[in-house]
């Protein structure tokens, strides 16, 4: 089932206000809260959208870094946007998102005017059995925004059984729940939608947060509008875990096997 833009829970949780200029209000909802305050995923597609809301707005992005500075509640927040430099083809921008005046997430966004170029993808887009083949992992337990996505993975599902794995790799079909069109606000959402490796690779849980993550984006509007609400293919993996800190690299193709972004993140852990 889809639900119109505007109704869907996505759309309400990362609704902004304009309050003054370059400033706007929002408040994220608990239909996405993880374990300590909101999903991160949502956070940052709200501070994108003070960006893609704002009059000054020129192109599309095509890279977002988001810094958790600390946990964030359901109460309202003010969120600053600031366009630093712009040229005729790209836009740089910095926001801070401060709530009971402390600074909880700051962030800087990248925007540009696409234009056609030579192009290739060095990648291979994983050769796996489509969503539909595939069973919907249900999750017998965990915060609300597990809710929020349907997840039906191929391999590197968190079962919690104890036993840890060889690899941190998961490789799953994810889309919104209810579906909703794929677009820039929540293709970031859904570069964060991995659970944190180190619950993958030793299938338990433990404190663990993203202190800092970097989405890239490689598809343009009219390639998003294209996938619409069909679910993306998604491969997350850390690389080192060391010192109460991860690393995750991640993808996200469409069913036809096109990159539509690619993201990195810093993670803390205590294990």
């Amino acid at each position: 089932m889809s639900m119109s833009a505007g109704s869907h829970p996505f759309d309400q949780a990362t609704m902004l206000v304009s309050v003054a200029e370059n400033r706007y209000g929002g408040r994220i909802t608990p239909a996405y809260a993880n374990m300590v305050g909101p999903f991160g995923g949502v956070i940052a597609a709200a501070m994108l959208n003070g960006v893609l809301s704002h009059p000054a707005r020129q192109g599309d992005p095509v890279a977002m870094t988001v810094n958790f500075a600390g946990p964030l509640t359901y109460e309202p927040f003010e969120l600053q946007v600031r366009l630093v430099r712009a040229n005729r083809s790209n836009q740089h921008w910095l926001l801070e998102l401060e709530q009971a005046g402390l600074v909880a997430a700051s962030a800087s966004a990248i925007l540009a005017t696409r234009q056609q170029s030579w192009a290739a993808t060095e990648l291979d887009c994983p050769a796996v059995a489509q969503a539909d083949e595939l069973e919907v992992w249900a999750a017998s337990a965990g915060p609300a925004w597990i809710k929020r996505y349907q997840f039906r993975f191929v391999h590197g599902a968190l079962t919690l059984s104890g036993q840890p794995g060889p690899d941190s790799e998961s490789l799953l079909w994810v889309r919104d729940a209810p579906e909703r069109p794929v677009d820039f606000l929540s293709l970031l959402a859904l570069s964060d939608v991995f659970f944190p490796r180190i619950f993958v690779r030793q299938q338990q849980m433990c404190p663990a947060g993203t202190v800092a993550m970097t989405t890239h984006f490689h598809a343009d509007a009219a390639t998003l509008a294209a996938n619409g609400s069909r679910p993306l293919l998604a491969r997350a993996r850390a690389q080192c875990f060391n010192r109460n800190y991860f690393d995750q690299r991640a993808e996200l193709w469409s069913e036809g096997g096109v990159l539509l972004a690619s993201s990195s993140q810093m993670v803390y852990f205590k294990a």
